[in-house]
């Protein structure tokens, strides 16, 4: 296989440095779910709790698990979601911090610490529109309420309230944040103290202050992809931190044969949608086939030539978001797809 991700663990910490820069007081979490975006997790997380990164969002307990593996007992691993009481009772093994957005996984939660003979560590999530899950507004005071009880028994430490937000519009993100305030301020009364309130993602922690709260969850603008249809990667102030290439393998007449595929995870609807990076210059993805796909000629072209799929460079490549617009998708879709059986480079670690 000649595909190859390149990954730039430098970029990785500047772009971090940065956006720690703009959201000033709040915490980040660096979302590390999909393998880090398929960038590799241990060489991310260990590179980010090198520059000072100490929340780390893992969505699964299982990646949670990683995370706290690469890193030890000192780092803070959010998991949102638990699929079972298994993965409940691996979330208090593994000391990690439990987003926990429905009755019965706070009593799986509660069940789990009496076994484990230690408290666990939860976030409670409001739904507040998006109906990603969370408990609904009038379902909230009973959930806190039982939260509370279950405090004084010594089975949980809220540890947050957090939720997602839709992105769509002002409007209703100001909806949604009004939800969230209003679920914060029922928690207190109920007499919970979560130390952290956690609602923004990357796109509004950037463009919205008063979203950022205590934490907010950062995953895409850290590997420096921009969002669909958003901004340009210089108007954040973000790089790429990934480059993707393939050697040719051959030529044929005028076709130049690369060396990677759908099955390295190359969406094959690219094929004659956009252009790649050459010795050359850009040269459109003519077609996409399992292992190998063809790219526009060049003269001189010749065997071990590089071909930059996506990633920053000189020679017409596109990001990660560049190739995902053609076809009506977001830049994570692009990065996460990249087989894990591509190799994996880095710079920085």
């Amino acid at each position: 296989m000649s595909a190859v991700l390149h990954v730039d663990l430098d970029a990785l910490a500047a772009n971090i440095a940065h956006i720690r820069a703009t959201v000033g007081d709040a915490k980040v979490m660096l979302v590390v779910k999909d393998d880090a975006y398929a960038h590799g997790l241990e060489a991310v997380v260990a590179r980010a709790w090198r520059d000072g990164v100490t929340w780390f969002g893992a969505f699964d307990v299982q990646t949670g698990m990683r995370v706290r593996a690469a890193l030890g007992a000192d780092a803070r691993v959010f998991s949102w979601i638990a699929a079972s009481p298994v993965d409940v009772a691996a979330a208090v093994a593994y000391d990690l911090d439990l987003g926990v957005g429905d009755a019965d996984l706070l009593e799986d939660a509660a069940a789990a610490a009496r076994s484990a003979g230690r408290p666990v560590r939860v976030h409670l999530k409001i739904d507040s529109g998006l109906h990603r899950n969370g408990v609904r507004p009038e379902d909230w005071p009973a959930f806190v309420a039982r939260a509370a009880t279950l405090v004084a028994e010594g089975r949980i430490e809220v540890a947050g309230v957090w939720s997602h937000i839709a992105e769509a519009s002002d409007a209703e993100d100001d909806a949604a944040r009004a939800i969230f305030d209003d679920a914060v301020a029922v928690a207190r009364s109920a007499g919970l103290r979560p130390s952290v309130r956690h609602l923004a993602a990357s796109a509004a922690s950037f463009a919205r202050p008063e979203f950022r709260y205590d934490l907010v969850r950062v995953g895409a603008f850290c590997y420096g992809i921009r969002p669909a249809g958003g901004p340009g990667e210089p108007a954040l102030g973000i790089r790429p931190i990934a480059r993707l290439e393939a050697r040719v393998l051959r030529i044929e007449e005028d076709r130049v044969i690369v060396g990677i595929g759908h099955l390295d995870g190359l969406p094959s609807p690219l094929a004659g949608r956009v252009r790649v990076g050459t010795p050359a210059g850009a040269r459109t993805l003519r077609r996409i086939g399992a292992v190998e796909s063809e790219v526009g000629a060049w003269a001189d072209a010749a065997p071990g030539d590089v071909v930059v799929i996506y990633g920053p460079g000189a020679n017409g490549e596109s990001s990660a978001t560049d190739l995902a617009e053609s076809i009506d998708t977001i830049g994570e879709e692009i990065a996460v797809r990249v087989s894990p059986l591509v190799t994996r480079s880095y710079a920085g670690a």
